[in-house]
């Protein structure tokens, strides 16, 4: 499949069955992630993957699952960042977006449905899943198989705006 058509199919699911992501699918998801580019190699990700009910009924204390059977608690060590050094901006949220955004079409091309949350407790998850201080919970990945399918890959005819309003050359219009 080639890439846009993949991105185009790729969707936010909020709604799952119960059927479990095979290990070797979730292998090769993982694997995404890890080939993700990070700023300077750094590969600040450290993913915590939850599958058992106990870890499942531990993420929902800090965000709803969707009835999820795999949870992907992304989080960034912060002992090393790379940091911008004109205004003190961090890469590491960069980072995670882009190993988040890896496995989540490596996921849809298994169609295995995602939704990357950021509204969440970190404070619950960090509790709840023995996370160091060094370490930055800063994304869920909630994976499984749509209970209702996959939205259709039109959508983006409506639902995203023309290039013309979002990308600009030479200087901001």
């Amino acid at each position: 499949m080639d890439f846009l058509k993949l991105a185009k199919r790729r969707c936010t699911t909020r709604g799952f069955t119960e059927k479990r992501i095979d290990k070797d699918d979730l292998d090769l998801i993982l694997s995404a992630g890890r080939v993700a580019p990070t700023a300077c190699n750094k590969q600040p990700q450290r993913i915590i993957v939850v599958q058992r009910p106990d870890g499942i009924f531990k993420v929902q204390k800090a965000y709803q699952t969707f009835g999820s059977q795999c949870v992907l608690i992304v989080c960034q060590d912060k002992r090393n960042p790379l940091i911008r050094p004109f205004d003190q901006k961090c890469s590491g949220d960069l980072d995670i977006g882009i190993v988040c955004d890896h496995l989540m079409l490596a996921a849809r091309e298994l169609n295995i449905g995602s939704v990357m949350v950021g509204l969440f407790d970190p404070g619950i998850i960090r509790k709840e899943f023995n996370i160091p201080e060094y370490i930055e919970p800063t994304a869920l990945l909630i994976l499984g198989y749509p209970s209702e399918g996959f939205l259709s890959s039109d959508r983006h005819k409506t639902e995203r705006k023309p290039l013309e309003d979002t990308v600009m050359y030479e200087s901001y219009n």
